[in-house]
């Protein structure tokens, strides 16, 4: 006798093995189906049975594909395309719950009532079924199952510290985006998985988050329906959907289906909030974290045993009420509403006349709307292919192709592929009906290709947009504790993995500024761990580099090329800085002290280089006494002294022992006592960041470009003693080079400074000075300038003067210039006899002289005289020095200031001048010496070969 056939009832929250569970009882069968709520999980459960038993015995059936092998014994398909009457010894459903819901409840209502294995049936589902199912199913058998792992609460948390392996629930589709959006920002990106997403989307999401390439899946309620994932965290962005009618709040039974994802096998996992969610209540809470809900009370259901008689007939059969007060009428769902806008169509009226096309309309209209566009508009796409089929018998090729072809495009973004992956859809589901095309196979091939490649192309997409690939390789390979591979080109930049990473300067990485958060962590750790290797090799290197790739800068950093690799610090003596390298802690301690050896002999070098007369002085043994302690004096102060600081200290030194200094290049001038070899460019920019340092300056002051004899002294700008230092002297409102002024110091002897002097031309060339430049620098020396005015001399003139009168007859055809003063014509007459004008020609009119425009007693000759500005010079007394001060108003002009009137040189025929003090006019001295540090000394020694 046949053994009876089981029902049985396996209920139980999430995590409790029931799916596996009733495919190991389907395997140990010859035969079975299993219906599962997503084509998503349908394909799942399809991969693992073809992996346990192989290809060839398993099928997969769903609204758009079917895989059916010729020996099919075991069936995979979604709870709508379950196979009916092939005799299957066991039979599944899965999520039995869902009789409750309002969109596809009758479905799973109708298996529950109809759906039987001739040696076992299994319901698979949650607790709160239990009533209804013994309601309805007489003989039912419950198996309880209990959760494997606990379940907790940890409430609200920001998306930015949100814990690895979570997944982020929304639901909506602009919700998913947004939250994956932030997590790309804030954690380096996240996988998305929706029940809009094909199997091949899905699949390809899920392995970025399974494999580690991302922490974070930002998902649809789909996950809650079965989907296996290794998520530790859930968290809800929203606790309310649109259910397709309305906006309303998830039941506690609900949101424990999709927190129940948190925690798979025997690992605990934790639930909460995130975004604009709010706090959970605590009932809700006790609730899910127990277990305990209220149970089921009413059924979605649909008449399932329809009549094809007639289009009214089918109507009435689809809107027929239960009679089980446990079973409650579904709402229309699309599939009717197609029915009824197509009933009222005349052509369509026309063509069902009999129950096959009764039949095919009802088919017809089960064509799932994956467009979402409008009413209206599916069902003008029903109506097209319902008119085909029942006059053709078939959908044309040359439509369909044109179709498919408009479809099988893979640029856009990811709303784009979306839709047309939506449209796809459409295609593939029509293609898998049986006897709806000419050749099955070529459509279903066609649009199964088609389909795959938009979902690789919307994969890429999402991944694109909402995954840093780079940060997500990274931390791949760390957490498999995989090698890293790093490169770095000749400009110093760092790929690790093939993806930049940032740039190497010196012994230190400085990663890619776009980086944050996770991903900088991620790139600091990866590239540091690979660029360990490079640190050596570029240590080794840097070690036997020549001199003259190191350098130093203005602000005491020191260069290897273009990179930073240290800098100097103040040591226990101004000539022997310390030396702090840039090395990474990762690079090593070897590597750190081979950098700090080399910029230490790189800087003693240099130091005895550009220090060689100074150090010279100090190493001296031959100087004694006196000598040998000024020498150090002037070792401290780095070979420049003002003559003033040590005015006493040089006058106890003899002439041996200034000789003994003088040797060493040292010169004893009237302002400062200096090392003429350490004014040079490069010996002062060292000085000045030595004595910064020692003097322990947040920014060190520059030196003066190379080649000025004066600059600006900015006494608010500068440290106390930078001039010094720097070379210079500062007198008045510059500074001046200190050997160009004891060469003006030269001159300035030679000068009577108590009867007073003017400016020479040597004295201007020296400073390249202006004579009111002059003037103020030689007030900050100490002098008093007295300015006054007086009439210039003019070149011509001085030379009449200079040149005798004519003595005898002169040669025919020269005149003096009475003579020529003589020879003017008279008042009216032309200067020049005229010709009288040829023949035709008029002659120009030649403007009479104004008797106004000369004045009585003048010629048009005479010239007002031209008044020049002229110092004088005289040494004011260290009591009334005034150095940096400017010139009183008395210095200006006006009485006493002005030179008195008849001062100047005499005119021809006048008197000498009067005795008083002794002045000199500023033309040009007659000397053939030319001051080489003049700018215009190449012009003037032009001047004088050509004389």
């Amino acid at each position: 006798m046949a053994e009876p056939s089981r029902i049985i009832a396996v209920l139980g929250p999430t995590n409790t093995g029931k799916t596996h569970y009733a495919i190991e009882r389907m395997l140990g069968y010859p035969s079975g189906v299993i219906g599962l709520p997503l084509r998503l999980l349908a394909r799942e459960v399809y991969d693992r049975i073809v992996a346990a038993r192989g290809p060839s015995v398993v099928a997969l059936v769903t609204g758009e594909e079917r895989i059916v092998p010729p020996r099919t014994k075991y069936w995979v398909a979604t709870v709508e395309a379950m196979p009916e009457g092939i005799g299957a010894d066991f039979v599944a459903v899965d999520e039995i719950q869902l009789c409750a819901d309002p969109e596809r409840g009758h479905v799973f209502t109708d298996r529950l009532l109809h759906m039987r294995g001739q040696k076992e049936t299994q319901f698979l589902g949650a607790a709160t079924m239990r009533g209804a199912i013994a309601a309805l199913v007489p003989g039912v058998q419950f198996q309880s199952r209990e959760r494997m792992s606990q379940l907790s609460y940890t409430g609200a948390r920001k998306l930015s510290k949100m814990p690895g392996r979570s997944a982020i629930v929304g639901f909506s589709v602009d919700n998913v985006y947004a939250m994956a959006e932030l997590l790309r920002r804030q954690k380096g990106g996240a996988a998305v998985v929706m029940g809009a997403l094909s199997p091949r989307t899905r699949n390809a999401q899920v392995d970025l988050y399974q494999n580690g390439d991302v922490d974070y899946l930002v998902a649809t309620d789909a996950i809650g329906m079965g989907l296996n994932l290794d998520v530790d965290h859930v968290a809800f962005s929203a606790l309310s959907k649109f259910d397709g009618r309305r906006m309303r709040a998830l039941h506690p039974n609900e949101l424990a289906q999709i927190a129940g994802r948190a925690g798979r096998g025997m690992r605990h996992g934790t639930f909460g909030v995130t975004g604009e969610a709010p706090e959970l209540h605590d009932e809700v809470v006790t609730a899910i974290t127990e277990h305990r809900f209220a149970p089921v009370t009413r059924l979605e259901w649909r008449n399932s045993d329809l009549r094809f008689g007639s289009v009214e007939a089918l109507l009435a059969s689809l809107e027929q009420k239960p009679e089980q007060p446990i079973l409650g009428r579904s709402r229309d769902s699309d599939d009717l509403l197609a029915l009824r806008a197509l009933s009222q169509l005349p052509d369509v009226i026309d063509r069902v006349g009999d129950a096959r096309r009764v039949k095919l309309l009802w088919d017809v209209c089960r064509i799932p709307d994956f467009r979402g566009i409008s009413p209206a508009e599916h069902a003008g796409l029903l109506e097209r292919i319902f008119t085909d089929l029942s006059s053709l018998g078939r959908i044309p090729d040359d439509w369909l192709a044109r179709q498919v072809k408009r479809l099988d495009r893979t640029d856009g973004d990811i709303d784009t592929l979306s839709k047309r992956l939506a449209f796809i859809r459409t295609w593939t589901y029509v293609a898998q009906r049986t006897g709806w095309v000419d050749d099955e196979a070529h459509w279903r091939g066609v649009t199964r290709v088609v389909e795959d490649r938009l979902s690789d192309a919307l994969h890429g997409a999402l991944t694109q947009r909402f995954v840093d690939r780079r940060t997500s390789v990274l931390l791949r390979r760390l957490k498999q504790k995989e090698a890293v591979v790093a490169e770095v080109n000749d400009k110093g930049e760092v790929t690790v993995e093939g993806e930049y990473a940032g740039r190497l300067e010196g012994f230190r990485f400085l990663r890619d500024k776009a980086a944050s958060g996770p991903e900088a962590k991620a790139l600091d750790q990866a590239s540091l761990q690979a660029l360990g290797p490079h640190f050596h090799l570029r240590a080794d290197r840097f070690y036997n580099a020549p001199d003259t790739e190191i350098d130093f800068t203005e602000q005491g950093g020191l260069m290897w090329g273009s990179d930073a690799v240290g800098k100097l610090v103040k040591g226990s003596d101004p000539l022997k800085p310390g030396i702090k390298a840039f090395v990474d802690d990762e690079a090593g301690e070897d590597v750190r002290q081979k950098v700090e050896r080399r910029l230490q002999h790189f800087v003693d070098r240099k130091i005895a280089t550009l220090f060689e007369p100074l150090l010279a002085v100090q190493k001296d043994e031959a100087l004694t006494g006196l000598a040998r302690g000024f020498g150090y004096r002037l070792v401290e102060a780095m070979g420049i002294l003002p003559r003033g600081d040590v005015a006493e200290e040089v006058k106890e030194l003899d002439q041996e022992a200034r000789g003994a200094l003088r040797k060493h290049g040292v010169r004893f001038g009237q302002f400062t006592i200096f090392m003429p070899l350490l004014l040079k460019p490069a010996p002062t920019r060292l000085r000045l960041v030595l004595w910064s340092l020692d003097r322990g300056l947040e920014e060190f002051p520059e030196a003066p470009p190379p080649g000025l004899v004066t600059v600006p002294a900015n006494a608010v700008s500068t440290p106390p003693g930078y001039f010094s230092m720097a070379g210079y002297r500062a007198a008045g409102e510059r500074a001046i080079r200190i050997d160009m002024l004891e060469r003006l110091a030269d001159l300035l002897r030679a000068a009577d400074s108590r009867a007073g002097f003017e400016a020479t031309p040597d004295m201007l060339s020296i400073t390249g000075m202006t004579l009111e430049q002059f003037a103020d620098l030689m007030q900050g020396l100490g002098y008093k300038a007295e300015r006054g005015e007086r009439e210039k001399v003019k070149p011509v003139d001085q030379k009449m003067e200079e040149t005798p009168a004519p003595q005898g007859d002169l040669p025919d055809g020269v005149t003096t210039a009475a003579e020529e003063v003589e020879e003017i014509p008279a008042e009216g007459e032309a200067p020049i006899a005229a010709d009288p004008a040829p023949e035709g020609e008029v002659e120009p009119d030649i403007p009479e002289m104004s008797e106004t425009e000369v004045a009585p007693g003048e010629t048009p000759y005479d010239q007002p005289p031209e008044i020049e500005v002229y110092y004088t010079f005289t040494w004011a007394g260290r009591g009334n020095r005034q150095a940096h001060g400017p010139r009183s108003a008395g210095n200006k002009g006006g009485k006493g200031g002005a030179r008195p009137k008849g001062k100047g040189r005499p005119r021809s025929g006048g008197k000498p001048a009067e005795k008083g003090a002794k002045t000199y006019a500023s033309k040009p001295a007659k000397s053939d010496r030319i001051d080489p540090d003049n700018p215009f000394a190449a012009a003037l020694m032009g001047l004088r070969d050509k004389k």
